[in-house]
C-alpha cells in the first residue's frame, strides 16, 4: 500500500478540481476544468468536465495506482442523476482507475475540508447559502440552499441584490447614494450614468436582468463598504450574517461549524459578524481545499487511527 493513491473530486458550478494524494496526504496531482454541475449544466457537460480535470491530474501517474475515489458535487441530490454516477464511473474506467468511487454532494466535501471530525454542521455562504448537518462524514439535514430566486439568504447573491436594490431605490428618491452606492453604480456603469438619477437606476436594472451574476460579484464590493464604515453597508452584512446563523442554527446539534464559501473564508464584516453571533464556545474552522478534504475521505478508512493527523496535509492549499 506504500504506492497507493486516491483521488478527490470537488466538482462546482463554475468550476471542477481533482486531487490526486499518496496515503500520506502528499499531493502528487491536481487538475481544473470548467464547471462540474449537473444540475446547472447538464449531465454531458459536468461529466466532461469532470473528465478533463481528471486527465490533467492523473499526468504522468499510474491510474492503477488507485485504491479508492470520492467525487463531491454540487447538485448531487440522493436518487437523482443515477445517469451521472454512471457516467463517472464510465469515466474512471476509461482512465484505468480502479478501487471503489464513491459520490456525494459538495456540501459532505465542503464540511470535510475544515474538520476530520465526523459530526458537526457546516456553513457555506458564496454565490449560494446553505448550511448542513454532517453525522459520520455523511449528510444529514439541511436548511436553505434554495437557489438564488427563492433562498440562500445571506449569500453573495443575497448580498449583491440587497445593494443593488437599495442604490436604485436611491436613485429613484434622488437621494444621495453613499460609498456603497458609487461602487454599486460603478460595478454596473464604469464612468457612465443617464441623464437622470431614474434612467441610470433604469440602466442598472436592465443590466442585472440579463446577467444576474453580477449582482453576486457585488458582494466584495459590499464587504470594502462595510469595512470603511458605510453605514448601509454595515445594514447589509449584518443582517446577511444573521440570516446565516439562523439558517446554521436550524441544523446544528453538536461539534465543530465549517465555515466555506468565499464570504466565509475570506476575512470580512460578515465572517466577523457570524462568529460574534455564534459565541465563543462554539468550535469555527475554516474550510480549506474541497477536493483534497475528497481526497481524505476516500482514504479515511484505510488510514486508520492515523487519519485525523493525516487531515491537515490533505486539505492544504495546492501550491
Amino acid at each position: 500500500m506504500t504506492n497507493a493513491l486516491v483521488i478527490g473530486v470537488d466538482a462546482g458550478a463554475t468550476s471542477t478540481r481533482v486531487s490526486v494524494h499518496r496515503l500520506d496526504g502528499t499531493r502528487v496531482g491536481y487538475g481544473r476544468a470548467g464547471a462540474g454541475n449537473p444540475t446547472a449544466h447538464g449531465v454531458p457537460k459536468a461529466a466532461a468536465a469532470i473528465g478533463e480535470a481528471l486527465t490533467r491530474a492523473l499526468d504522468g501517474l499510474d491510474a492503477a495506482r488507485v485504491v479508492a475515489s470520492h467525487a463531491g458535487v454540487a447538485g448531487k441530490t440522493a436518487g437523482v442523476f443515477d445517469d451521472f454516477d454512471a457516467e463517472l464511473a464510465r469515466l474512471w474506467s476509461a482512465s484505468g482507475v480502479g478501487g471503489p468511487l464513491e459520490i456525494s454532494g459538495d456540501v459532505v466535501t465542503a464540511y470535510a475540508a475544515g474538520s476530520p471530525e465526523p459530526d458537526g454542521t457546516m456553513l457555506l455562504s458564496g454565490t449560494g447559502a446553505i448550511a448542513a448537518r454532517i453525522v459520520g462524514h455523511r449528510l444529514d439535514a439541511t436548511a436553505d440552499g434554495l437557489g438564488w430566486l427563492l433562498g440562500d439568504a445571506g449569500s453573495g447573491f443575497w448580498i449583491g441584490r440587497a445593494a443593488a436594490s437599495r442604490e436604485v431605490g436611491a436613485l429613484d428618491r434622488e437621494l444621495p447614494a453613499g460609498l456603497l452606492g458609487d461602487l454599486v453604480t460603478e460595478h454596473f456603469l464604469g464612468a457612465a450614468r443617464g441623464a437622470t438619477p431614474r434612467l441610470t437606476a433604469a440602466r442598472i436594472i436592465q443590466l442585472a436582468q440579463a446577467d444576474h451574476m453580477r449582482l453576486a460579484a457585488l458582494s466584495v464590493l459590499v464587504g470594502q463598504a462595510a469595512s470603511a464604515g458605510d453605514p448601509m453597508a454595515l445594514v447589509i452584512t449584518r443582517e446577511a450574517a444573521a440570516h446565516l446563523v439562523e439558517t446554521v442554527r436550524r441544523v446544528r446539534v453538536e461539534g465543530p461549524v465549517v465555515l466555506a464559501g468565499s464570504v466565509l473564508t475570506n476575512p470580512g464584516p460578515v465572517r466577523q459578524r457570524v462568529e460574534e453571533l455564534l459565541g465563543a464556545s462554539v468550535a469555527v474552522r475554516t474550510a480549506g481545499d474541497a477536493a483534497g478534504a475528497a481526497a481524505w475521505l476516500s482514504a479515511r478508512e484505510g488510514l486508520g487511527a492515523s487519519a485525523a493527523e493525516a487531515h491537515a496535509r490533505f486539505v492544504a492549499s495546492p501550491c
